[in-house]
């Protein structure tokens, strides 16, 4: 059994956006720049800001972070990001999620510019990823392939399951399993005999967002195991939607949690900034 680091993998990564920071700057004049809006006071979110500027900081880029009151109005946050979309200075715009409850999450997603949304959340981009265009691809499904690439996993031929179908991992890693040629089954909380399926499973993802969801019964012999779950135990130590000491024994390659997808989902969040940067710099 292998374990998948992508702790290690991500800031391999990230050594080489940095390496590559000066032929950038030789050729546009300039670092993309992130613009991060972080609405109220969420800790969690706080810290997952913390870490995204930290890591623009890193590999050499420019990262802003706009701090917004609880109690702002959707109008007004509408208006801030409108006028990032017009600031030719700023290359991607990230709105931290969740937002309060009187702000529409979907009317925020569709407001930044496709060209500038590094979450790649927006319908333009969702619809081209499945249209197989140029696109810029959600960053947790982005950087599961990326771990799967760079431990020689080949997903063709194989047989993939999902559990879960959100916008945000679910159905996008569905999509870019079967680019890559797999088999795919998306399963969910309505499946019937789900154990029946993931047991058929080469590749399993689980993101569900239920602690410790996926046992040692459920899985088969061999299989390659990605854990997207970040669930907070009662003593406070987190845990994925996989039960990590069953399930690892009867794997051949398994993410841990923490240091599995979540470091590369920041990762690809940075590469997706540069790839916002160069399409608008060459669009020129």
């Amino acid at each position: 059994m292998t374990i998948i680091d992508g702790k290690a993998l991500s800031a391999e990564l990230k050594a080489q956006m940095a390496a590559g920071m000066p032929q950038i700057i030789e050729r546009y004049g300039r670092v993309p720049h992130l613009v991060v809006i972080l609405v109220g006071e969420n800790p969690a979110s706080q810290t997952y800001v913390r870490n995204k500027a930290k890591g623009c900081e890193t590999v050499g880029m420019k990262s802003t972070v706009i701090t917004l009151p609880e109690d702002i109005t959707e109008a007004d946050l509408l208006q801030q990001i409108e006028a990032l979309n017009a600031d030719d200075s700023v290359d991607g715009i990230l709105v931290q999620l969740p937002l309060p409850k009187h702000i529409r999450e979907q009317k925020v997603i569709d407001t930044i510019s496709y060209e500038k949304d590094v979450d790649g959340f927006h319908p333009m981009n969702v619809a081209r990823l499945w249209q197989n265009k140029p696109c810029i691809v959600a960053c947790t499904p982005k950087g599961i392939m990326e771990m799967l690439k760079a431990y020689g996993i080949v997903p063709n031929g194989k047989r993939a399951v999902v559990i879960g179908r959100s916008n945000i991992v679910g159905k996008p890693i569905a999509k870019l399993l079967l680019d890559a040629n797999a088999t795919v089954t998306i399963a969910h909380s309505r499946t019937e005999d789900l154990p029946s399926i993931t047991r058929e499973a080469d590749i399993l993802v689980a993101a569900i967002g239920k602690p410790k969801f996926v046992t040692a019964d459920m899985v088969k012999d061999g299989a390659v195991i990605i854990d997207v779950g970040i669930n907070r135990q009662e003593d406070g130590k987190l845990c994925g939607d996989v039960d990590y000491e069953s399930v690892a024994p009867k794997a051949s390659f398994i993410t841990p949690v923490p240091g599995g997808v979540g470091p590369m989902t920041i990762t690809m969040l940075l590469q997706n900034t540069i790839e916002c940067f160069e399409n608008r710099m060459t669009a020129r």
